[in-house]
């Protein structure tokens, strides 16, 4: 701990994001970086308690006080190292993690400004690529193979920590480059693409094969491997089955999601394939990150106006009396997106989609919700208000999360990881299963 004092001293500064008006004419990325004087004093403010929530809170156990320390310091490449080792992608995580760990820093919970963890994370990882402290690793092979399915976090993981232990490691996927859903589910203007390409590359130089567009049938899988590593994901989203569903412009998250990001990578779509917000009325029904992803994407389309509605109660702000701590506070959430511009309402649910003679959408009809505590404990109760409303929409996007999959019975030597395994969750989770399942698979063909 280099300035003991800092946490008193320093206050929390975040990098902030671009300005609005500049922003949405484009889709880099939005989060701005402090110089390096303000970064190293972000670090200083680490007080590298004696019980290390941040350590306890983070899926990978990051050593947050030990990296932290080193940054304060100037030993970038220390940082980066120490890094390293609980952490394959911290530049990932570094732009797109909630930070469960400054949820549970001590400065959080006593002052209410925790230590910059994540851009602090982020900073370690883009000086490391800069000044070369990625280095290309040429692991002894042990003759053994391991195919992994799906190249979303968790299978990056996997793959990178098994051909670290020197097995010779093919990714496939059925798309056409590697990220999955961070690729393919999450806005340039958060996690620019670059940025995979560029962990990839250096992956591919250490020795990890990857083979695209190549879908694998997971009751098939291929031959010539002594383990595999199952790391689907989650494909199936939640739809909503209202009447009117089958109207045009409906649509699930990610048909704009995947196609705006495969649109910026080059890639063309018919006039009818197209998924475009330009001018048009949007709804976004569901509040989690995926529907602000939808906000941002619709602002950047040319959206002439946009609205989200979510079935639960409005979180309170800056503290709920109902998630204490150790709980992950379940507080109001304002994203880059929503500060762009969007009506958010809470406590609605959809009844049905309202179509002109052409059987495009649009209206929504939305009817107030009431929860009621459950008697018998776990969910509340929801019921209808009976105050229906109707809420003009020209496109319609269903951000509602993902369907658990369901798993076919595997022998030994397959191993399921990320939210394969769990169903959705967060990218710090899954690079965590992928690092916990790649040791399992070492154990197994070890034994």
């Amino acid at each position: 701990m280099g300035n003991p004092k800092a946490f008193l001293t320093v206050p929390r500064k975040d990098a902030g994001y671009r300005p609005i008006y500049e922003r949405v004419q484009d889709f880099s990325e939005v989060e701005q970086t402090l110089n390096t004087k303000d970064r190293q004093e972000q670090a200083s403010r680490c007080m590298d308690c004696g019980v290390p929530f941040c350590h306890w809170a983070c899926p990978l156990g990051n050593k947050d006080p030990e990296w932290n320390d080193a940054l304060y310091h100037g030993e970038w490449e220390t940082a980066y190292k120490i890094l390293k080792k609980t952490n394959d992608f911290p530049e990932f995580t570094g732009r797109i993690c909630p930070a469960l760990c400054e949820k549970a820093c001590v400065l959080y919970h006593s002052a209410g400004e925790a230590v910059t963890n994540r851009e602090n994370e982020c900073a370690i990882a883009e000086r490391a690529f800069l000044e070369g402290y990625v280095t290309i690793e040429h692991p002894e092979r042990n003759g053994k193979k391991v195919a992994v399915i799906g190249a979303g976090p968790a299978g990056l993981a996997a793959a990178n920590q098994l051909n670290y232990k020197g097995y010779e490691v093919t990714v496939f996927d059925k798309n056409e480059a590697a990220g999955g859903l961070l690729r393919y589910g999450i806005p340039n203007f958060k996690l620019d693409k670059h940025v995979i390409d560029r962990r990839i590359k250096v992956m591919e130089a250490e020795g990890v094969i990857f083979k695209y567009n190549t879908p694998i049938d997971v009751t098939a899988l291929p031959d010539g491997f002594d383990a595999y590593v199952v790391s689907t994901g989650t494909p199936e989203a939640r739809d909503l089955k209202a009447p009117g569903r089958e109207l045009k412009g409906i649509h699930l998250a990610l048909e704009l999601l995947s196609q705006q990001n495969r649109v910026l990578a080059g890639m063309e779509f018919s006039k009818e394939e197209t998924v475009n917000c330009k001018g048009k009325k949007v709804l976004v029904i569901g509040g989690g990150d995926t529907g602000s992803d939808c906000i941002g994407t619709a602002h950047r389309q040319g959206a002439l106006s946009v609205t989200q509605i979510e079935i639960m109660p409005k979180p309170p702000v800056g503290h709920n009396d109902s998630t204490p701590w150790p709980n992950w506070p379940v507080i109001l959430k304002t994203t880059s997106s929503h500060e762009e511009g969007c009506d958010r309402r809470w406590l609605l649910n959809t009844n049905r989609f309202i179509g002109d003679k052409k059987g495009c959408v649009k209206e929504v009809e939305v009817e107030g919700v009431i929860w009621e505590p459950n008697p018998e404990g776990g969910r509340p109760i929801m019921k209808l208000d009976g105050k229906k409303e109707i809420i003009e929409a020209d496109i319609v996007f269903l951000a509602m999360g993902f369907i658990k999959p369901q798993q076919p019975e595997f022998g030994p030597n397959v191993f399921v990881a990320g939210d394969a395994a769990s169903g959705a969750s967060l990218v710090v989770r899954a690079i965590a299963s992928g690092r916990k399942t790649a040791e399992a698979v070492d154990k197994y063909l070890k034994r």
